[in-house]
């Protein structure tokens, strides 16, 4: 959509579903207040669903602003279904910098209802004005409030992780915390259609239990891919290079395929690495290539056409653990590096997907 102080702006294409539907379900109440539009009706409609999503663009930008603020490093703000979300780089770092970050958003929603409140005052009831100026102001006001409730993937959650994070000293209880408050909430979230009809002493409307339905499936995934994120971080100090580092055979790179993973088999080595004439090693041969080999043509493949140059990034020393690995795989991505000793000599190769395996099931 454009960029913001060079953070770009992007919308998913749920968006303008939903906005389409909130346009639709806001006619009726257009018509109620000005009957004669005709057709033009739907350009206020479409302004309504408009309105909405600024705020909410506003919303997300509060958070980008923050981080920045921080020095955080600001991938990108994207809009979507229910709401947006501000991609950072590297996460804050501190409780007190992730709790501002979080409550960044909500407080903008908040100022926004409260200027609408106050554009209320000087507009007339029963204008198509007052009619908008309303509905933005009460729906901010309900997504400011609700947006604090204390779970995630809410900000109010966000904000409880970072409480809890403070008083433990432990990043990943307070995301356990968060995660498990959110599962609350989006059952809450759920039930409510149902409590309120409850104690009125009718029955829900379906429309209130559809939304209902669908913000707490998404609060209730979102909580668990905050579980699960805390359980991979809560692994992240164990991986070590030496714990995953497979032993590698050097081969020139004209050697034949089948030749080649049969020397492999020999010496009980488990990845084929490619050397020069001297001995440097220049290339790393891919598994997935090797396995889309048909054996028929192994004998007639060399091992160089199912390699790829060692660039630098590919390059990972033996004492590189936890964060700092899993950063140095991002930052060159790639199904296997090359693993070395301080001192430059091949210790062997890590793959991505051995990585990934460690961290099956959490």
């Amino acid at each position: 959509m454009g960029s913001f102080f060079g953070v770009p702006v992007y919308a998913n294409v749920s968006l303008f579903v939903t906005a389409a539907l909130v346009a639709v379900a806001f006619l009726p109440a257009i018509e109620s207040v000005d009957s004669g539009l005709g057709s033009r009706k739907y350009l206020v409609a479409a302004l309504f669903a408009g309105l909405l999503y600024l705020s909410i663009l506003g919303h997300e930008l509060a958070h980008a602003v923050v981080a920045r603020g921080f020095g955080l490093p600001v991938r990108s703000v994207t809009l979507y279904m229910l709401g947006g979300v501000t991609a950072l780089d590297r996460p804050p770092g501190t409780p007190w910098r992730s709790f501002a970050v979080s409550a960044a958003g909500p407080l903008t929603t908040l100022v926004i209802a409260a200027a609408g409140w106050a554009g209320l005052l000087l507009t007339d009831q029963g204008t198509l004005a007052h009619l908008l100026l309303f509905q933005v102001t009460a729906a901010n006001l309900f997504v400011g409030i609700y947006n604090l409730l204390p779970g995630l993937p809410l900000d109010g959650g966000s904000m409880l992780a970072a409480a809890v994070w403070k008083v433990s000293g432990r990043e990943t209880t307070g995301t356990l915390v968060g995660a498990w408050a959110g599962r609350v909430v989006a059952l809450l979230t759920v039930a409510l259609p149902f409590l309120i009809a409850g104690l009125a002493g009718g029955r829900p409307d379906p429309i209130f239990v559809l939304w209902s339905a669908v913000i707490g499936l998404f609060l209730w995934s979102g909580s668990t891919q905050a579980l699960r994120s805390a359980r991979v971080r809560a692994r992240l100090p164990a991986l070590t290079v030496l714990g995953l580092v497979r032993p590698a055979l050097a081969v020139p790179a004209d050697t034949p395929l089948g030749e080649a993973l049969r020397r492999l088999a020999d010496a009980g080595a488990r990845a084929l690495v490619v050397a020069d004439a001297d001995g440097r090693t220049t290339g790393l041969v891919n598994e997935a290539a090797v396995r889309a080999t048909p054996l028929a043509r192994r004998p007639w493949v060399t091992v160089g056409e199912v390699s790829r140059r060692l660039d630098p990034g590919l390059v990972l020393r033996t004492d590189l653990a936890g964060e700092a690995l899993i950063e140095a795989m991002q930052a060159t991505p790639a199904s296997e590096y090359l693993v070395v000793e301080p001192d430059g000599s091949v210790r062997g190769v890590l793959t991505t997907a051995d990585v990934e395996a460690s961290f099956a099931g959490a």
